[in-house]
């Protein structure tokens, strides 16, 4: 399971320099670049920033034009020849970060990368692909149902969307009554499933596996400190 407190990077911040004259988007997508390149000493497509954005892939060419116009960055027709030219001043956070969006809802998951998420900050070596890192989404944890495990209300939790077969014992997210909220996960038999609060006060989930509105699957946890 991944552990870890949230990295700080330094925001609207070009070597020590302010990005001025930039729009909102601009900076957001220049900043979007600096973080992509510190986490996987590479720099984006212009098909990732794309999708990170959930904007066209022609909105992007734009916004590239605009920022080499103004000399944020450079770049030429080959993939991933985006480079910046004024780095950023380095982050207090090592390479091999991988970030994930924090949702504040869960109302579509289907998109779980879009415009207007925070993010947070894990250690890519805790898990097994880069497919996987599509794949997670964090949220608050604001229920105590899982306080007796030592999960608490204000922890961050971080979920895989999609999940194959799980296993007694793994801990996942449910709405309850439109809340989402951890439980643990216990096969009953080949089509029941119950899922289970660590804390008094808090309701046991029956019935069967593929009825159950399960959201996701824990895979880490981050707590401030």
């Amino acid at each position: 399971m991944l552990s870890g407190g949230r990295c700080s990077f330094p925001t609207n911040i070009s070597g020590g320099v302010i990005m001025k004259g930039l729009t909102d988007k601009q900076r957001n997508i220049l900043e979007f670049i600096s973080d992509f390149m510190e986490a996987n000493v590479m720099a984006p497509t212009v098909y990732e920033i794309a999708e990170h954005f959930n904007i066209k892939t022609s909105t992007v060419f734009a916004h590239l034009r605009s920022l080499q116009k103004k000399n944020y960055l450079k770049r030429s027709s080959k993939a991933r020849s985006i480079s910046l030219s004024k780095p950023r001043r380095k982050s207090r956070c090592p390479n091999g970060l991988r970030s994930v969006p924090l949702l504040e809802k869960l109302d579509d998951l289907s998109i779980i990368r879009h415009k207007g998420n925070s993010e947070i900050f894990y250690d890519s070596s805790m898990l097994r692909s880069d497919e996987d890192a599509k794949k997670l989404f964090a949220i608050r944890v604001e229920a105590g149902s899982m306080n007796a495990s030592g999960i608490l209300s204000g922890d961050i939790a971080i979920l895989k969307k999609s999940f194959g077969n799980l296993k007694n014992g793994d801990i996942v997210l449910i709405k309850v009554n439109g809340v989402p909220e951890l439980r643990t996960y216990r096969q009953v038999d080949a089509d029941h499933v119950e899922l289970a609060p660590s804390s008094a006060g808090y309701t046991m989930v029956r019935g069967l596996r593929s009825e159950l509105p399960i959201q996701g699957v824990l895979v880490g946890l981050q707590r401030s400190l």
